[in-house]
């Protein structure tokens, strides 16, 4: 297959910082792109506004390109290097981790209603019984 390495990716519109980029907890070995180890911290990765803010671009071109014509895009523009398959994981963890939030929102409101539900119901069952042991003994015994 024959690559042709003429064409550029298109400049994107400049976008206006919407995120307040947190720092984050260094779990692997290898510092994440985005992101610098804290000089006084080791275990504390600082965000770099730029390469986040690039990244966030560079995601919206991966509905038109493949991932190593975006990675090179993204390693030019940024200059740090990502390859296409950090750059796919990158990805699709972020994909995983939206997904999940969600089906935890999703189960988490379903747990309320049911919650309340069970509430109604035991709130009944109690008031129930309560009537019955209010009953005289001989309405109980012509029962059986």
């Amino acid at each position: 297959m024959k690559v042709n390495k003429t064409w550029k990716l298109p400049k994107p519109e400049l976008v206006n910082s919407e995120y307040e980029w947190l720092s984050v907890v260094r779990v692997g070995r290898v510092v994440p792109f985005g992101y610098r180890q804290d000089p006084e911290d080791d275990d504390i990765l600082l965000p770099i506004p730029e390469e986040l803010e690039t990244l966030e671009e560079a995601k919206h071109f991966l509905k038109q390109y493949s991932y190593r014509d975006v990675a090179n895009w993204l390693s030019e523009k940024s200059g740090r290097y990502i390859s296409h398959v950090g750059l796919m994981k990158r990805v699709k963890l972020e994909r995983h981790r939206k997904a999940e939030a969600s089906t935890q929102r999703y189960y988490a409101e379903r747990y309320k209603e049911a919650a309340a539900k069970a509430e109604t119901l035991e709130r009944n069952r109690i008031g129930a019984k309560e009537r019955n042991s209010t009953r005289s003994p001989e309405a109980t015994s012509d029962r059986g």
